[in-house]
């Protein structure tokens, strides 16, 4: 981790952000006092409850498939139609609008781990990385727009923006208000479906800023501090694949496996298949194994370090004889893209077709290979005693 000590002690006397720091308190304090209460002494209907589940879901899903993976790292297109829907519900969770929430966004991946740089830094504690990075002013957290000019051209993005406090008043106190009218439980539905079901929101998408850099694996990469976590893949809709995220923030998915709780590559699919989204990106199969392997020469190498000279000596030439054979075969792995770049300049469709089924079958044979050398890799490392 990077940043100036004297800096970062000089911007904790930023002044603070009364704002949020009054929403988020009064907000809070209600969901923990005033909910409670009026739950033990009136009751809440099954309306209640209904609509505070239904809210939370579309509040993490907009601002995951949404906010983050839609408009933050572009990771596939939407129809307009979609992008209204995500831009509505997004609003609702009450984290700013598009604009803001990507560019500050888009900073944190560029300089991670920056304690003068990223706006949550988990550098700076828990409590900044979840929620202190809000409550004041801090230098870290100034928008830089510039790396978001893309979103300018989203006419809904922009519409977003233009009417963002428009549509939190009209969803998070309307919008209740409207539908506990309408099931006769006006109090019980604003106190679940809009109070509750924020300061559950606001605190799951915040659990990515600090849990997610603290507590879990790091499968993929340790240059950054992210994490994987299935318990907070779980109540934040998969994005507590973390570890993954940060290494591969184009693909689509944060969990990759069939079995990862990633309800956002779901509803991504989902919509998908019903003509509102498209081109989703993934990461390359081989890319991935090779991330995957990297890391367990990585650690094989730091166990091997411990391990007893005498001990070790036979599994360092072991380790070095696989490493150099997982280098060759990344060697021929970029080869076959730099082929595979040629052919897509050809112009005989034949050829072409022919060719393009001989590469496919290339790309499959490397992969199973890193697939089998991961496992003895693994073996090897498990093997090493003190």
């Amino acid at each position: 981790m990077t940043g100036n000590s004297e800096g970062v002690a000089q911007e904790e006397r930023a002044p603070l952000n009364w704002p949020v720091t009054i929403v988020f308190g009064l907000t809070f304090l209600a969901a923990v006092t005033i909910v409670p209460w009026y739950g033990f002494t009136h009751g809440y209907s099954s309306w209640a409850w209904v609509f505070f589940g239904v809210f939370a879901v579309l509040n993490g899903v907009s601002i995951g498939s949404g906010y983050h993976r839609l408009w933050s790292h572009r990771t596939y297109e939407a129809h307009p139609i979609l992008k209204g829907f995500l831009a509505i519900f997004g609003g609702m969770a009450l984290q700013n609008s598009i604009i803001v929430w990507s560019a500050r966004h888009r900073v944190h991946h560029r300089d991670v781990d920056d304690n003068d740089k990223d706006p949550y830094s988990i550098g700076r504690g828990f409590w900044f990385a979840h929620i202190g990075w809000m409550l004041r002013d801090y230098k870290s957290g100034e928008i830089d727009y510039s790396v978001v000019p893309d979103l300018y051209k989203d006419p809904v993005v922009a519409w977003q923006h233009r009417w963002y406090w428009t549509l939190v008043w009209a969803t998070n106190v309307g919008l209740p208000l409207l539908l506990g009218w309408i099931v006769g439980d006006v109090i019980g539905v604003f106190l679940l479906a809009g109070v509750l079901r924020l300061v559950v929101s606001h605190h799951g998408t915040f659990f990515i800023n600090s849990l997610a850099h603290m507590w879990g694996s790091q499968p993929y990469t340790d240059e950054n501090s992210a994490r994987d976590n299935h318990l907070l893949a779980l109540i934040t809709y998969g994005e507590g694949y973390h570890n993954y995220h940060h290494l591969f923030q184009s693909d689509y998915r944060n969990g990759i496996r069939w079995w990862h709780l990633d309800i956002n590559k779901w509803f991504i699919s989902t919509c998908a298949m019903l003509g509102l989204a498209r081109n989703r990106k993934r990461v390359p199969q081989f890319k991935v194994l090779r991330a995957r392997l990297n890391m367990e020469f990585k650690r094989a190498r730091a166990k091997l370090e411990k391990a007893q000279d005498n001990a070790g000596a036979g599994w360092r030439e072991q380790l070095e004889n696989e490493y150099a054979q997982f280098a060759e075969t990344v060697k021929e792995w970029q080869h076959l893209q730099m082929e595979r770049m040629q052919l897509g300049k050809q112009k005989i469709a034949e050829k072409i077709e022919t060719e393009t089924a001989s590469l496919t079958a290339r790309y499959r044979d490397l992969e199973r290979s890193l697939k089998l050398q991961h496992k003895r890799v693994a073996l090897l490392t498990a093997q090493v005693t003190f």
